[in-house]
């Protein structure tokens, strides 16, 4: 059994969402916000590692998908983002969990078919593909999105390895 933990990541908010593999089907687990209440940048970073430990000791993901950094102008919050990057990466990692990152793109590629597809594209693709009763806060479906994204490459590469051993 697969149970991932996708995570869009941010100094402020901090999106999450756990999905399960079962019978090449994605299942809901549970999706949410990790809100920090400081507003010195250590402190911050802090509450995303303290949330991400109890999310991960509650769910028990074996993975960790995470969205790479995009190109930003503003070069403070690209640095701001990269670090609630390091600290959820450092999470997981600390709990033995495997660590897969994916382009904004490729996400929306896999979520949606189309890799430029806007924001409320994929919250309403993530809804329909987890069966959900309504679209999850924005920062929480994108997490939503980075999970099903890993499990979608995770199934096409099984199918790859498997149908080059057939042959």
């Amino acid at each position: 059994m697969t149970r991932i933990l996708g995570i869009d990541p941010g100094s402020r908010v901090t999106g999450f969402g756990i999905i399960e593999a079962r019978q090449q089907k994605a299942v809901f687990i549970t999706c949410g916000c990790i809100r920090t209440h400081t507003a010195e940048m250590p402190e911050r970073l802090h509450e995303i590692y303290t949330g991400l430990q109890t999310l991960i000791g509650e769910y028990q993901p074996t993975v960790l998908a995470i969205e790479q950094v995009f190109v930003s102008r503003n070069v403070s919050s690209a640095l701001k983002l990269g670090q609630a990057r390091g600290v959820a990466i450092v999470a997981a990692v600390v709990q033995g969990l495997a660590v897969f990152e994916y382009a904004p793109t490729q996400i929306k590629q896999a979520v949606v078919g189309q890799g430029h597809a806007q924001k409320e594209q994929v919250q309403q693709m993530v809804k329909i593909l987890l069966c959900l009763s309504a679209i999850p806060q924005a920062d929480a479906a994108d997490a939503l999105a980075v999970a099903i994204c890993h499990l979608h490459t995770y199934q096409h590469q099984q199918q790859i390895a498997k149908s080059s051993i057939t042959r």
